[in-house]
């Protein structure tokens, strides 16, 4: 956990992921809607995401050269990061919020599926293990032998 707080742990990373569920984002919409940021530390907060394919920057000006930010398939998967401490945030700090289904306006639920044993799983049954080289090496397909 301590690697993956690294690349998005910062005051700023995940509110800037959280704008661009929404849609691409221009530098400009990220100081509008992040109030605060220095933009000296969105760039860097861009550069470092853009460093770790969270984010690929389309230009679409060329004169002068401006960019928008989109998130990346991996990027997007910190999505359920965002509604997670969303939820959290809604019960224990802005409890006037909540996370809900946009189209029905019902609170939605976060919660862990087991494929394997295809159910739910309860919270207290999850821990983070390291994976064995067995196991990393069956989720990687082999390479075809050469003769």
């Amino acid at each position: 956990m301590a690697k993956s707080l690294e690349v998005v742990g910062d005051r700023w990373t995940l509110l800037l992921v959280r704008d661009m569920l929404r849609s691409p984002r221009r530098f400009q919409d990220f100081q509008q809607s992040l109030p605060g940021i220095p933009p000296n530390v969105l760039s860097d907060r861009l550069k470092l995401m853009e460093e770790h394919a969270l984010v690929t920057r389309r230009f679409y000006s060329d004169h002068p050269p401006r960019a928008e930010y989109v998130l990346t398939d991996k990027g997007r998967e910190l999505g359920v990061v965002v509604g997670a401490l969303a939820t959290w945030g809604s019960r224990h700090v802005h409890r006037q919020t909540a996370l809900v289904h946009a189209e029905c306006g019902h609170p939605v639920e976060l919660k862990y599926f087991c494929p394997q044993c295809a159910g739910r799983v309860p919270g207290a049954t999850v821990e983070l293990r390291r994976r064995s080289a067995a196991a990393g090496a069956a989720a990687k397909p082999k390479a075809a032998k050469r003769s």
